[in-house]
């Protein structure tokens, strides 16, 4: 296994996109590093994330736990007002 990736996170005054780019980023880094899977940021509204689940996760049956549970989860933790969303949806 290799070393795990770099995770710096955005500075606290950069635009929210960019810091909620950089979340799920990390949080792409840890699954992907930890379970082979990874998430991305497709599209953002100002209030909704569209994420692509993908890798090990693809087909996975507890993809839809991984988006809601950790995903969402981990984002409204930072950013309550945002809605996380399968882009497959």
């Amino acid at each position: 296994m290799t070393d795990q990736p770099d995770t710096t996170p955005a500075t606290p005054d950069a635009p929210v996109e960019e810091r909620l780019t950089a979340l799920i980023q990390n949080i792409s880094a840890y699954i992907e590093y930890y379970h082979g899977g990874w998430v991305k940021l497709e599209s953002f509204d100002g209030s909704v994330a569209r994420v692509r689940l993908g890798g090990a996760c693809n087909g996975c049956p507890l993809s839809a736990m991984t988006l809601q549970g950790w995903v969402q989860g981990t984002v409204n933790q930072f950013f309550p007002e945002i809605t996380v969303e399968s882009a497959e949806m």
